[in-house]
């Protein structure tokens, strides 16, 4: 299949370049984007394992910090690349084939003040859910990158007090609490995500501070994908900037 050129969401004039054979951005991606929260003294935002880049371009309407956007998948980031020129973003965003694991001999470690990640969610070993195809591997399957070695390479390129923002299972909370502890993280805001009304949770949405302060965890208010009808719900739409009609 030959790359295709599609809407960010429902968000007008921001586009990206796909290639659905080696990989497709989700859902779990724009989540994680609207998830990030940003404030006007950020200047550095790095996303691990960009893929073809919806996280960086999403975050562009939300910030004017510069993003760093890396990945170990060379065609992921000729797409990202592409998609970045599209848009005329390449003042902000900056794309770097790269092992996550060599950020911090690339670029100035404790020098970004947000670290974004929509990791893989499944053990390397998981044969229940592996995929055949090598794109998919990589980004669902810790065959590269492990939950405790993006939270490592992420202590190495925060600031003091700088954000890890990511999105993972809820199946793997006790793992991701004790990693972050282990490492010095405090989880300051959560948010469980839920495909339907009445259903289990099966994401949430972290955010955790670096050397932070405990005792003041914000959960927010859930969010669920879709509706009785199996439509997203307002919550999804509004995130997505779907016109109502």
């Amino acid at each position: 299949m030959e790359k295709v050129l599609h809407d960010l969401m429902a968000y007008e004039g921001i586009k990206l370049y796909q290639n659905k054979d080696l990989l497709s951005f989700s859902i779990d991606s724009i989540l994680l984007a609207d998830f990030v929260k940003t404030t006007p003294r950020m200047k550095n935002i790095m996303d691990f394992g960009t893929g073809f880049g919806p996280i960086p371009l999403f975050l562009t309407m939300k910030t004017k910090a510069k993003i760093i956007a890396i990945d170990i998948q060379e065609e992921a980031c000729m797409y990202a690349k592409e998609s970045v020129l599209y848009n005329h973003l390449e003042n902000q965003i900056d794309v770097y084939n790269l092992d996550i694991m060599n950020a911090h001999s690339v670029f100035q470690p404790s020098s970004f003040d947000v670290v974004t990640c929509n990791p893989p969610f499944f053990k390397a070993g998981d044969e229940k859910v592996f995929n055949c195809k090598a794109g998919f591997t990589i980004a669902r399957h810790e065959t590269h990158l492990t939950l405790e070695n993006m939270i490592i390479e992420a202590k190495r390129m925060l600031t003091n007090g700088g954000s890890l923002v990511f999105i993972h299972r809820v199946d793997r909370l006790e793992e991701i609490i004790l990693l972050l502890h282990k490492h010095r993280f405090v989880i300051k805001r959560m948010r469980y995500v839920y495909p339907k009304k009445g259903k289990r949770a099966l994401m949430l949405l972290i955010d955790a501070k670096s050397n932070g302060n405990t005792g003041s965890l914000e959960l927010l208010e859930p969010l669920v994908i879709f509706d009785e009808l199996g439509e997203y719900t307002d919550q999804i739409k509004k995130i997505f900037n779907y016109k109502r009609s």
